[in-house]
């Protein structure tokens, strides 16, 4: 968590990144409290993405790889989860990484945590992720003047149609 929470703070310290992901800035103790949180929390579930096909050999490598993160928070329901990532460096987007992390945690879900419906709630001026959400089959649920959020939805009937796949999972005990 040490690792993670020293990229994350720094990347959340960028004007863009937090007006598109609706953060605030936080001080690396508040970030540290925030890992401890999500670290113990059983509605939240968070994957740090790392680009390779390798495990990294050095935590200097794991820092060096690390490109983003995605999250799942299990709300009104314990088979319905609201999905939400980042993909932080700005060199990596729009390369693939975005799709195959979404890929790699619905088929989680799917697999191991029995979710039946997957939700993304976006900043209205997100362009960018209404656009990827759009791509990857999700479809238009609301919009939101109000809170300023467009909701997209896909259920895992749509996760199965779509290309995701089963993946087996080198690291499960």
């Amino acid at each position: 968590a040490v690792v993670s929470t020293q990229s994350t703070g720094t990347w959340m310290q960028d004007k863009d990144l937090q007006l598109l992901t609706a953060s605030e800035p936080l001080t690396l103790s508040e970030e540290y409290q925030m890992q401890l949180s999500w670290q113990n929390d059983e509605d939240k579930l968070t994957f740090i993405a790392i680009s390779g096909n390798s495990v990294p050999k050095t935590i200097e490598e794991e820092i060096s790889r690390m490109i983003g993160d995605i999250n799942l928070f299990f709300i009104f329901s314990p088979d319905v989860a609201e999905i939400n990532m980042m993909v932080a460096e700005n060199k990596d987007r729009r390369s693939g990484f975005g799709s195959e992390m979404l890929n790699l945690m619905m088929s989680y879900a799917v697999d191991h945590m029995n979710i039946s419906k997957f939700s993304a709630k976006i900043s209205n001026s997100n362009q960018p992720s209404i656009n990827f959400f759009q791509k990857n089959k999700f479809s238009l649920e609301s919009v939101s003047e109000v809170f300023r959020e467009t909701n997209f939805e896909l259920s895992t009937v749509d996760v199965a149609q779509c290309k995701y796949r089963k993946i087996d999972y080198p690291f499960s005990s």
